[in-house]
């Protein structure tokens, strides 16, 4: 019993020889910092580069978007293309002539931004005798452009019209005719 009431006696004790843990070192922590600043030195312009291009992708298909929709207009309602972007959009359950119910409403109501793209859309040519119960006539031709907000959230354009061809500038610059869009390269 002696025995083991100095065993006790003795583990109660502190170990002399056992360190104090205070943390890391300063040393080891400016190691790590420099680590993750050295994988976010490499990653970050990837990140970069990957948001421009879904940035680029989503333009296009919204462009194309556009474009079907006005095509949808033309022959639903008898009132040629339409007359202003917003009046393919709509909020209400049934579709008009004014309120055609074609597009995401944050692409028909100003300020016509989506995915850090500006759209804009020209009604061209002749305007033709407005379709019955609409508010304002369509025409014989449109152009719809897309350019980019800033160069971090893309850094080419695209436009189309009637024939439904999506074109594609590389300097970013918006079409200013369906003359001028034409002459742009076809997107592939």
């Amino acid at each position: 019993m002696n025995q083991i009431m100095n065993t006790l006696s003795n583990s109660d004790k502190k170990n002399p020889e056992r360190q104090d843990c205070r943390g890391f070192s300063l040393i080891e922590l400016l190691i790590v910092v420099a680590i993750i600043l050295i994988i976010a030195a490499i990653a970050i312009p990837n990140l970069m580069k990957s948001r421009e291009a879904a940035n680029q992708s989503a333009a296009a298909a919204n462009l194309r978007t556009i474009t079907t929709a006005s095509l949808v207009y033309s022959t639903t309602w008898g009132n040629g293309y339409p007359p202003t972007l917003a009046s393919l959009g709509g909020t209400g359950t049934t579709a008009t002539c004014d309120e055609a119910n074609l597009l995401d409403p944050i692409l028909a109501t100003a300020p016509f931004t989506k995915s850090g793209y500006i759209y804009g859309y020209t009604g061209e040519g002749a305007s033709v005798t407005a379709g019955p119960g609409c508010g304002a006539p369509g025409f014989n031709a449109y152009l719809t452009t897309t350019i980019p907000q800033s160069t971090i959230t893309g850094a080419i354009s695209f436009c189309s019209d009637e024939p439904g061809t999506i074109h594609v500038d590389n300097t970013g610059a918006v079409a200013g005719s369906p003359g001028a869009c034409e002459a742009l390269p076809a997107l592939q």
